[in-house]
């Protein structure tokens, strides 16, 4: 969707301009693995306007291949509007105008389907799955297994105000349980599911992912592992034993929260990608959405590859004492300069 962003705090009601930007789940994380050198395409649907001309030129100027991305006609391409302030407050204010919107009308005759699975992961959102029953199919057909589904990372992505019925939380876990890659946040799990025993329960839902990458907030996150989780040589068959991963958040000086959870999803499928050690892909997941927690929009630009392995390598007591705040994704100091004052 296209993204407007309020030049000065305030009601939506009082705020007479915004900065037009780009925003959506799974179109962030393709951005931000784009720019961080990674061959990446984007498959969706915008309308035949000007709003679509601006999402594919924009998405496309990150370096993702748009080449399958359709153009409807007769649907516009979706906006929404939102609030300066941070999204966990009561002040805060999105209004969303999707409702017929040309993403809403993805199903599975008018998507590629073989330029979505032609990848080696396929990243989904349970937002798509809530925009509509077509889109919903869709990604129904996308996690079915078949000899040419490539590894498919999926974002719970819980927004309760999207479904149309209360049928939402049985068909995220559906979907979860079908992927190979999974991201939630516990907040999410309870509300969602009703799982408030922590990590340890969530696994106990979703037993069949992979990986199963649990969110903590400003704790941390906990990846627990089954199955192969490698590419290449060393890949491992067959798979080992299931292990637990713990990783602390970082301290963050926070300027706006939305897009950190898929800066996260992609900053962990970037060392994903490059078979660095669970600890070290769950790291990278932090250390993009602190890029993103200190930026202003919704998609903010990842630390540079060489900058983020110095941190992400970095001992658990040097990593505790960093602090992170706005603009740290333009310099490059040594591990332990990354504080603010």
């Amino acid at each position: 969707m296209v993204t407007f962003l309020p030049r000065r705090p305030g009601r939506l009601a009082d705020v007479p301009s915004f900065d037009r930007a780009i925003g959506g789940a799974e179109s962030n994380v393709a951005c931000g693995l784009a720019a961080a050198g990674f061959a990446v395409r984007w498959v969706s649907r915008v309308g035949a306007d000007g709003f679509g001309d601006h999402l594919v030129e924009t998405v496309g100027g990150y370096g993702v291949d748009v080449s399958s991305v359709g153009r409807d006609p007769a649907r516009p391409t979706g906006v929404y509007f939102r609030t300066a302030g941070d999204r966990a407050t009561d002040a805060h204010e999105v209004a969303y105008y999707r409702a017929g919107s040309a993403a809403s009308a993805m199903s599975v005759e008018n998507v590629d389907l073989s330029a979505v699975r032609a990848g080696r992961v396929l990243h989904l959102s349970g937002i798509t799955a809530a925009l509509s029953d077509t889109c919903l199919e869709l990604l129904r057909q996308l996690t079915a297994p078949g000899p040419d589904r490539p590894l498919v990372s999926f974002d719970v992505n819980h927004r309760a105000g999207l479904w149309r019925d209360a049928e939402g939380p049985r068909v995220l876990l559906e979907l979860a349980r079908r992927a190979d890659i999974v991201f939630v946040g516990e907040d999410e799990a309870e509300e969602a599911w009703g799982v408030t025993g922590g990590p340890a329960e969530i696994r106990a839902a979703l037993p069949e992912p992979s990986v199963l990458v649990v969110k903590q907030g400003g704790r941390g996150a906990t990846a627990f592992v089954s199955g192969v989780a490698e590419w290449g040589p060393d890949a491992q068959f067959p798979a080992p034993p299931e292990s637990v991963t713990w990783a602390s958040a970082l301290d963050v000086d926070v300027v706006a929260t939305t897009g950190a959870g898929d800066a996260f999803a992609a900053g962990f499928l970037s060392a994903t990608l490059r078979n660095l050690p669970m600890k070290e892909r769950i790291r990278h997941g932090h250390l993009w959405a602190a890029a993103a927690l200190t930026a202003p929009g919704d998609l903010a630009a990842p630390p540079a590859r060489a900058h983020a392995d110095r941190l992400a390598a970095v001992g658990d007591d040097t990593w505790g004492t960093l602090r992170l705040g706005p603009g740290w994704t333009q310099a490059d100091p040594a591990p332990e300069e990354v504080r603010t004052p």
